[in-house]
C-alpha cells in the first residue's frame, strides 16, 4: 500500500503505520527503532503538526506480530522520538514525508 493509498482510508494515521508505508516506498528496512526515531525528529524539526498516540498492541494488527514487537520497543524508549504520534495526511505532510530519506 502507498501513502496515497493509506490517506484515502481515513486522513488521520499513526506514525508507525506511516513509517512503515514509507519505508516500503523507499525500500529501507522499517524495523530499526534509531531510524524510526530519525524520521520523527525529521518530521518533528520541520513542524509537522504531530499529536502523541498511544498504540494498543491489538491496533497494530493481530497478525503482525513484527510491527507489535516494533511498537513495545519503542515504548521502552523514553525519548519523543521514539513515541507514536497521529499525523495528518494532507499534502504539505505527503510531500514532507515523500522527501524524507535516512540522510535527512
Amino acid at each position: 500500500m502507498s501513502l496515497e493509498e493509506l490517506r484515502k482510508k481515513v486522513i488521520f494515521h499513526n506514525s508507525l503505520d506511516v513509517w512503515i508505508t514509507t519505508c516500503k516506498e523507499k525500500n529501507i528496512d522499517w524495523s530499526s527503532t534509531e531510524n524510526y526515531q530519525k524520521f520523527i525528529s525529521y518530521l518533528l524539526q520541520n513542524n509537522l503538526n504531530l499529536k502523541t498516540f498511544t498504540l494498543c498492541a491489538h491496533e497494530a494488527g493481530e497478525t503482525e506480530q513484527e510491527k507489535t514487537k516494533f511498537a513495545e520497543a519503542l515504548a521502552e524508549i523514553k525519548d519523543k522520538n521514539a513515541a507514536i504520534y497521529t499525523i495528518k495526511l494532507n499534502d504539505h505532510a505527503l510531500s514532507l514525508i515523500k522527501k524524507y530519506s535516512l540522510s535527512n
